[in-house]
């Protein structure tokens, strides 16, 4: 295996030096030792990096690479990318942000890894302020495709207060990350998907090209490249809308026994779009009535902050719960109360559920990760993640509903949240590669589960939830709900042919344009082999 890895190592360094790039001397110690100059990159096979690369957050799957490339900036990775595409063979290529993948999607089995999340460390000389622009009517910032969210936020509010305007539930992920899925969390039905607030990116395509690109500047590789999965090419750079960031936020939650009230009032929220008469976020989530106050409480409220579920003494099964926030700041706390009140006057939760909190803006962003130093301290975070996302046509989720929340799962919730939301389809530019269902509102379902080793409750098994996942995927098929997957994990060519229907044509189209030989983002399984480029 070492003689392997020199091997490989001494391969691309022969290609790169072949084609004119610069590279740093290296010498038969230095490729020993597992680095190697590319650019002002390097490519190691040290163990530590090659272990880390082969796994990823799902902990479901791992595949080793030979080498890990840790770029200074997209000509790096332009070097690499154009290296591998000369090669005879075509050497596999994925980019790696944070590793927050689910099923091996940025895994490169046998290829090269490119391990994107220090490359703006290294130019920090050179990271962008915020910039106004008088024709986009608002603020913007240039980022790292590696960079992590939550440094995009904390950068962005110390030069200017400012913020991105669309969220995941979650920080620590990278910006080429999620603008390769969508970046999807309760800010979307307002805002659209993170996808939907991009200006302008840079893409390093299958060939080692660097296209600059935008709604009127190479549109194809563009709007392919957004929730493209990453068999485009790798983003370097994305420009990010940005809007004034409020200072507090008011976090609401109410109960609800009945799925029907539950999702009207969800999808009539989701409606309100103008005026200080809407909530700023809406999702919501699928909770055992049983054990729910102590497992609920302690999650939302302090020790300072009890609260009685008496309301709740005759329900049974299973509970929606109705989540909500809205954003104030000095200029509207006179108010807030109010908006909140009328709101929620309007709403059909069950009486005595509605419980509040108040707190800044950034913590309510950064809540998840609260939760996962929790989970790291008591060693609950490393572990399987078997999680399954859906797209559910609204037409069909009270059918969804009886056939997996009250049939498949019956009462069994636990292993981590279940969250269910509806999003406006108008919010989602079309020409994204997004796959979505054909409907004006459509629902994210995320069953967000951990498989805990060890655990004494058989139903927590990592068996046992990919079983109930593979239940819930059959239960859809059968009953015709007309789900898609989002952050997809689909085995072979013909299902993914399934999941873009007539999408596929120009997907398949874009990929034999920008990455001929099919080396990037293998790990996704989406092409068997390199498409053919039909002729126009």
């Amino acid at each position: 295996m070492a003689r392997c890895l020199v091997f490989m190592v001494f391969l691309i360094y022969c290609l790169i030096s072949t084609v004119g790039l610069p590279v740093e001397p290296a010498d038969e110690a230095a490729m020993q030792l597992g680095g190697v100059g590319v650019g002002g990159g390097r490519l190691s096979v040290e163990p530590s990096d090659v272990m880390e690369a082969s796994r990823d957050f799902g902990r479901l799957t791992s595949a080793e690479p030979l080498a890990v490339f840790h770029p200074r900036g997209a000509g790096d990775v332009a070097a690499l990318v154009k290296a591998a595409y000369g090669s005879a063979s075509g050497i596999r290529v994925s980019a790696r942000g944070h590793g927050h993948s689910i099923s091996g999607q940025a895994q490169a089995a046998g290829g090269v890894v490119v391990d994107m999340s220090h490359g703006w460390r290294a130019e920090a000389a050179e990271r962008t302020l915020p910039v106004y622009s008088p024709a986009l009517g608002g603020h913007y910032i240039d980022v790292w495709g590696g960079e992590l969210w939550i440094d995009v936020l904390n950068w962005t509010l110390a030069h200017g207060g400012l913020a991105p305007r669309s969220w995941t539930d979650y920080l620590y992920l990278s910006v080429g990350g999620t603008l390769s899925n969508a970046g999807i969390s309760g800010q979307a039905f307002h805002h659209g998907p993170q996808i939907s607030n991009v200006y302008e990116l840079d893409v390093v395509t299958g060939k080692g090209e660097v296209v600059t690109c935008s709604e009127s500047n190479n549109p194809d590789i563009f709007f392919g490249a957004l929730g493209g999965l990453g068999q485009l090419g790798i983003i370097t750079r994305a420009r990010i809308a940005l809007e004034p960031a409020p200072h507090r936020v008011r976090w609401i939650r109410a109960l609800y026994s009945n799925f029907t009230e539950f999702t009207a009032d969800q999808e009539r929220l989701i409606s309100l779009q103008h005026g200080g008469r809407r909530f700023d976020y809406v999702e919501g989530f699928v909770v055992a009535a049983e054990g729910l106050i102590n497992n609920w409480r302690s999650s939302f409220f302090s020790p300072q902050n009890p609260v009685k579920l008496s309301s709740l003494k005759h329900h049974s099964g299973v509970l929606y719960c109705l989540e909500v926030t809205k954003n104030y700041d000095d200029s509207t706390a006179g108010t807030v109360d109010q908006d909140v009140e009328a709101l929620l006057g309007e709403l059909d939760f069950i009486p005595g559920t509605v419980f509040t909190t108040d707190l800044p803006y950034v913590d309510f962003l950064d809540r998840v990760h609260k939760a996962e130093l929790k989970l790291r301290g008591k060693g609950m975070w490393e572990v399987p993640h078997p999680w399954l996302n859906l797209f559910v046509p609204a037409s069909r989720i009270a059918d969804f509903d009886r056939g997996v929340f009250r049939g498949v799962l019956g009462s069994r919730t636990a292993g981590g949240p279940i969250l269910i939301y509806p999003m406006n389809k108008h919010k989602w530019d079309p020409r994204s590669s997004v796959v979505t269902p054909e409907e004006d509102v459509f629902y994210l379902v995320a069953f967000l589960r951990s498989a805990v080793p060890g655990s004494t409750d058989p139903a927590q098994s990592l068996e046992a939830l990919e079983r109930q996942n593979r239940e819930i995927l059959e239960f859809c098929d059968e009953a015709g709900i007309g789900a898609k997957q989002y952050l997809p994990n689909h085995k072979a060519q013909r299902e993914w042919e399934a999941h873009f229907g007539a999408r596929w044509a120009r997907f398949a189209r874009l990929k034999a344009e920008f990455d001929p030989r099919a080396m990037l983002a293998t790990g996704q399984g989406i092409f068997d082999s390199p498409p053919l480029l039909a002729e126009s």
